[in-house]
């Protein structure tokens, strides 16, 4: 998930948010103010509503904040938390090493914001007896039933819900096999979230149209997240054990930076079957990439443009060995035209690794298991 706001680090943490938390900030402060909180004037109660939806997204990131910083204590690396419209993220570098730490990384965010409803019921049951204003009270019960409600949604059992990590790593610890454990969760996720998705139709059609398309809406992204997952799982167990030669395209068609882009349109570009292709310096290094759309947009008279104009520049990350593990590859997201790095040694190109190079692994790894894996 993108961060279209960063607002800031948190022990070594990039803190942001999508720009769909202001619509569901906008939505909560909505209702809220028309339908939750007692009359009022009409500035006491917005700046209620506002007040409380900023806090219910505060706890939601306190409960991916309890998520990474158990993570980290169980050396798993955390690049991000991102806040969007249907809860937060952490992002995490990494697999913990064992059941016991997925299970303590996975229970932790219930945990947290099941503390959090305390916190707020405890909050509504002083100000209660200690006679604070109704609209202060009410603001507080309900954060209250919010966190407890998310708590419980969490603990659902099926991917990506933290309820699904919790199944993996039980399953993990009882069977032995982080890949299988996994796998059932997903599926798991898969069958939930179709669950969610036909509930939430029926609510559509016989109660509430916003409660059922919310529901729908919230099983969809369920199923589709468990489906990405698996796609990744299949992804990363095909890639075990592989070298990047064993997978990248090898002695690629290439243009050289100083190489007049016409020149290499009629030449080369014409003539290959690749959509992108690998541009080398003087010294034989790759150092960009350059797609046949970007190629197509020169015009044939235009000579003065090379390939080091058009091109895209390949970072450090991008240029890999031989021998490096294709593991290393599999988060990183193509340069430009599916090109994911370019293979190199001695100053001298190899090949290139594709999309299309990490889904022929995926089929290839299928078919040697007895099952073409999904592409």
């Amino acid at each position: 998930m993108k961060q279209t706001f960063r607002l800031g680090t948190f022990r070594g943490i990039s803190v942001g948010m999508h720009w769909s938390v202001l619509v569901i900030m906008f939505l909560i402060a909505e209702i809220l103010a028309r339908s939750v909180l007692p009359t009022a004037a009409p500035a006491a109660r917005w700046t209620a509503a506002v007040l409380v939806a900023v806090l219910f997204m505060g706890s939601l990131a306190a409960h991916e904040f309890a998520h990474a910083l158990v993570a980290r204590r169980h050396g798993v690396r955390v690049g991000s938390i991102t806040l969007w419209a249907l809860g937060g993220l952490a992002e995490l570098d990494g697999e913990p090493a064992t059941a016991r730490a997925d299970l303590q990384i996975a229970g932790v965010g219930p945990l947290a914001s099941a503390a959090a409803g305390a916190a707020f019921a405890g909050a509504w049951a002083a100000g209660h007896a200690l006679g604070a204003p109704v609209i202060v009270t009410a603001s507080l019960s309900w954060l209250a039933a919010s966190n407890i409600l998310i708590a419980v949604f969490n603990l659902l059992p099926g991917a990506p819900l933290d309820g699904g990590r919790i199944l993996r790593a039980l399953l993990w610890g009882r069977r032995g096999d982080r890949a299988s454990a996994t796998r059932s969760a997903q599926r798991a996720g898969m069958v939930l979230g179709q669950a969610m998705i036909g509930a939430g139709l029926l609510v559509l059609l016989l109660s509430s149209w916003f409660n059922g398309l919310w529901l729908a809406v919230v099983g969809w992204f369920i199923a589709g997240s468990a489906r990405a997952e698996a796609r990744w799982t299949d992804l990363r167990e095909a890639a075990k054990g592989l070298r990047v030669a064993d997978v990248m395209t090898r002695d690629p068609d290439h243009g050289w930076a100083w190489q007049p882009a016409s020149a290499f349109v009629q030449d080369v570009a014409a003539r290959s079957r690749q959509t992108v292709f690998p541009v080398v310096s003087v010294s034989g290094d790759p150092v960009g990439a350059v797609t046949v759309d970007r190629l197509a947009r020169v015009p044939k008279q235009e000579t003065g443009v090379t390939l080091a104009d058009l091109s895209v520049p390949l970072g450090s990350d991008r240029i890999v060995g031989p021998e490096q593990p294709v593991d290393d590859l599999l988060q990183m997201a193509p340069v430009a035209g599916g090109l994911v790095a370019a293979v190199a040694a001695d100053h001298h190109l190899l090949g290139i690794v594709t999309t299309d190079d990490l889904q022929r692994m995926m089929r290839q790894t299928g078919l040697r298991r007895g099952s073409p894996a999904p592409a």
